[in-house]
């Protein structure tokens, strides 16, 4: 099967948990809870963010933002991965596989980008918090939005194209059950050395680099606690911060372990590297709706008021 094949008649098989196959049923009870939890938590946040007057403001838009981009990660792979467990539907044709990873990188890219947005908007409001509203304007919000989109969009879209003009071997198997760049290009038997490097560069300039200023905007906001004088303001400040800083360990932790683990783990079992990919992306989903309600009195006001109007 040499490069005569055309790439769009391509069907690349995924892969569940490589040597748990007989319990694929079983280990689908947790991953369905993590979806159910994903889902409703931030559908959740969401609908309190829209519906109560008291959450419109700078801080709860961003973490709609939050929400809305947690949402369109836990849903790009629940297809195929829930499809694997259920009715071990390993097949996916290769468009199907750029769109699906398309998603999955612009989701991880936007949510990153929303992070340091949100970095950005604890900065404002503890050094200038006189002006906070008049420099997180409404409109200025949206602009942002719309930036974080077409940033994704604009970076990813060569990573991803580029996948075409590679030729595939004869294995088709992929190792994870969604694809994950990486992961096919691993089954091209043309240089993709083009490709590596386009992937590299989308990765630094977007998840490196907003890491690198979320770090600074941080340095920046405990320069600031410090000089705040009386001790009972300083800790008013950091607390608005702690759920951004779960957020953000979070988003980065599972990510960083991921690349240490497809750099640097080769001896360890398929498995652990199908459960860290597979839980990777479903951590701050579940978790980011948990935080942001525990340590937020207002989101938690919110969320038991529409509960409670469900009930009565």
């Amino acid at each position: 099967m040499g490069s005569n094949i055309t790439t769009s008649s391509i069907i690349f098989l995924l892969t569940g948990v490589p040597g748990l196959e007989a319990f694929h049923s079983w280990i689908s009870i947790p991953f369905c809870f993590l979806y159910v939890t994903a889902l409703s938590g931030n559908s959740l946040i969401l609908f309190a963010i829209i519906t109560q007057p008291s959450l419109h403001e700078p801080m709860y838009y961003f973490l709609s933002m939050l929400s809305t981009t947690d949402l369109g990660l836990s849903m790009s792979t629940l297809v195929t991965m829930l499809g694997i467990f259920w009715f071990n539907a390993r097949e996916i044709t290769f468009n199907a596989c750029l769109f699906q990873m398309f998603f999955i990188k612009l989701f991880t890219v936007m949510e990153s980008s929303v992070l340091l947005t949100m970095a950005f908007d604890r900065f404002v409001a503890i050094s200038n918090p006189l002006r906070y509203a008049t420099i997180l304007t409404d409109s200025r919000i949206v602009q942002i939005g719309v930036a974080i989109v077409i940033r994704g969009t604009l970076m990813l879209t060569p990573m991803v194209a580029l996948l075409k003009r590679l030729s595939y071997c004869s294995s088709h198997v992929l190792h994870h059950s969604y694809c994950y760049h990486p992961d096919v290009m691993k089954l091209s038997c043309t240089d993709t050395r083009i490709n590596s490097a386009v992937g590299l560069t989308a990765m630094i300039s977007t998840v490196g680099v907003d890491s690198v200023l979320i770090l600074l905007s941080y340095v920046l906001i405990i320069k600031t606690i410090l000089s705040i004088a009386s001790p009972e303001e300083r800790k008013k400040a950091f607390s608005t911060c702690i759920s951004h800083i779960g957020a953000v360990a979070i988003f980065y932790i599972p990510l960083i372990s991921l690349s240490f683990v497809h750099r640097f783990g080769q001896q360890a079992p398929a498995y652990v590297h199908t459960m860290i990919a597979n839980t990777y992306l479903l951590i701050p989903p579940v978790m980011n709706p948990i935080i942001y309600s525990v340590k937020t009195k207002q989101i938690r006001r919110a969320v038991i008021k529409i509960l409670n109007s469900k009930e009565a």
